[in-house]
């Protein structure tokens, strides 16, 4: 049976609030301040692979929409990563907080270092949304309604805890509270309506748990490579390397 937009809106937020990323134990740690140096730069080399993948996943849904309207509304989430004329964009910002953290951005920008699950888990996503309905690939964006908490927990914990945290340095998750709301009011409704059957809402809500396994499944690889039982497999980034000054170490 099809549900009521109100309650197929629920289920999706319950997907949230059961396997959204925010429950990792590596986020308490890294919002508790409880993680090394190194451990905070293996996040930000990996989250990196994912932030940069970002615009090729929209531009691959773009290429398929034939709704000149739905391409229109999109096509701010590029600009919004890659940036414009008049804003420096996500990915810049994200250098930035890796040049914050000692990390040498030419390095992270290069993606050597980043660990083969996290590719697997981001590349996956990309062909998630080239090759899935459309339907699919904007319900797999919905993990951005959860975002804003994590955003405000993850600043207010990073200035708390460590050195390398200000207004420059975090400036990726402050202007991520100001751009995924519309971001999150366009997409849910959309699926809202066009997830007009049970198969459809189904096929959504799936999509949505297929994101959550891939923001999860990065977090897994981390801890277990970086944390315990620190297993780096190789060719991923081993301490010391990659950095702006080797005292940094």
């Amino acid at each position: 049976m099809t549900e009521a937009p109100d309650a197929f809106e629920a289920r999706l937020r319950q997907i949230g609030a059961e396997r959204y990323h925010d429950r990792h134990p590596f986020h308490a740690r890294l919002h508790g301040g409880g993680c090394t140096p190194d451990q905070v730069r293996a996040w930000v080399i990996n989250r990196y692979y994912y932030q940069h993948s970002i615009p090729m996943k929209d531009a691959a849904f773009m290429s398929r929409v034939e709704d000149p309207d739905l391409r229109r509304r999109w096509r701010s989430r590029i600009e919004d990563h890659d940036g414009t004329d008049t804003n420096e964009g996500g990915i810049r910002r994200w250098l930035r907080l890796a040049r914050a953290v000692g990390l040498d951005p030419d390095y992270v920008a290069s993606t050597r270092g980043v660990l083969p699950a996290t590719k697997f888990a981001v590349d996956a996503y990309v062909r998630f949304v080239r090759e899935k309905t459309l339907l699919e690939a904007v319900a797999a964006s919905l993990t951005e309604l959860f975002a804003p908490a994590i955003h405000k927990d993850r600043i207010a914990g990073l200035l708390r805890n460590y050195d390398f945290a200000d207004d420059s340095s975090l400036s990726y998750f402050q202007n991520r509270l100001k751009e995924a709301p519309k971001d999150v009011a366009f997409g849910l409704g959309w699926v809202l309506d066009h997830a007009d059957t049970a198969e459809k809402q189904d096929a959504a809500a799936a999509a949505l748990v297929f994101k959550t396994d891939v923001l999860w499944s990065q977090l897994d690889a981390l801890d277990a490579a970086y944390v315990a039982p620190a297993r780096i497999p190789p060719g991923a980034w081993q301490p010391g390397e990659g950095l702006l000054d080797s005292r940094a170490a």
